[in-house]
């Protein structure tokens, strides 16, 4: 029996994710070693020059600040590295895969910078604290996943499962009450991501078109995205039917409707992406999987 190397495997894997996703846990990764090759060389730290400072005016006159800080995180604390990539990885592929790539980059990044305006409204009636870290980003795709699988049941330790929307609103409200705790944790940007996320998803839900990164990671993931997605599946996998039934209730007529309905979207999307629906077959796929 042949065995492959850790090093294959993990590369398989990591492949195997969606191209935004892949692509943003790529680059946190490298500014992680960037941010340690820096500070052993220079004695200082890059978050001098790439953090963001919720002041008006630097937001102004420094704007790359507003991107740079998603993606660095503490040195001194890797867990916020590690767990900011875990949940993005646990919670954002099934969103990637659902909405697409351009869509979900932009759900990923204007929580971020709805994380980012938050702080500095606060700010104003305070002191200015710079920020780093992708946590208000990853709010908002958390978000993102609890509106589209409300009830996938999460596993977490010494707990039960419990239901997506649950887990979501739980973290959220740990932020609003440890608001004022001094624990050195921008829950304002938690909290601004949270709520970023969930205005653009509402708007997505309502048929408009997130789809603004370039069309380039469209084509990566085309060329790039595992040949078995839950898409494919979904289309290709169909319920058998009783022949024999003759009466049905209302409700199993609409189940076989829906279902119907929600394949030949799903198809669609495996056949020419997420952008080539329509506004009401957006519409309509955000409603069918808040049921399913």
């Amino acid at each position: 029996m042949a065995y492959d190397s850790f090093g294959n495997t993990a590369k398989r894997g990591f492949m195997g994710l969606p191209v935004a996703i892949r692509t943003i846990i790529a680059i946190n990764a490298i500014m992680f070693l960037v941010q340690i090759i820096f500070a052993s060389l220079t004695g200082t730290s890059l978050t001098i020059y790439l953090s963001f400072i919720p002041d008006l005016w630097t937001a102004i006159t420094q704007p790359w600040r507003i991107v740079t800080y998603m993606f660095l995180h503490s040195l001194s604390n890797p867990f916020h590295f590690i767990f900011n990539m875990l949940w993005l990885w646990w919670m954002g592929r099934p969103v990637e895969e659902r909405i697409g790539p351009r869509s979900f980059l932009t759900v990923y990044f204007g929580a971020g910078f709805a994380g980012a305006f938050i702080d500095i409204i606060v700010s104003i009636a305070g002191n200015p604290v710079p920020v780093i870290g992708a946590s208000g980003a990853v709010y908002g795709i958390m978000v993102a996943f609890a509106m589209l699988f409300p009830r996938t049941p999460i596993m977490l330790i010494f707990l039960p499962p419990i239901e997506a929307r649950y887990v979501v609103s739980g973290l959220i409200a740990l932020d609003v009450l440890f608001l004022n705790s001094g624990d050195n944790v921008a829950r304002f940007v938690h909290l601004g991501g949270a709520l970023g996320g969930y205005m653009l998803m509402r708007a997505h839900a309502n048929g408009t078109d997130l789809s603004l990164i370039p069309r380039y990671f469209e084509y990566l993931y085309m060329k790039f995205k595992p040949k078995n997605t839950s898409s494919s599946s979904s289309s290709t996998s169909k319920k058998p039917k009783n022949k024999k039934m003759s009466i049905v209730s209302d409700a199993e007529i609409i189940e076989e409707v829906e279902q119907s309905e929600l394949d030949e979207i799903l198809e669609k999307i495996s056949k020419s992406g997420y952008d080539s629906l329509s506004k009401e077959e957006k519409r309509k796929l955000f409603e069918l999987s808040k049921k399913n």
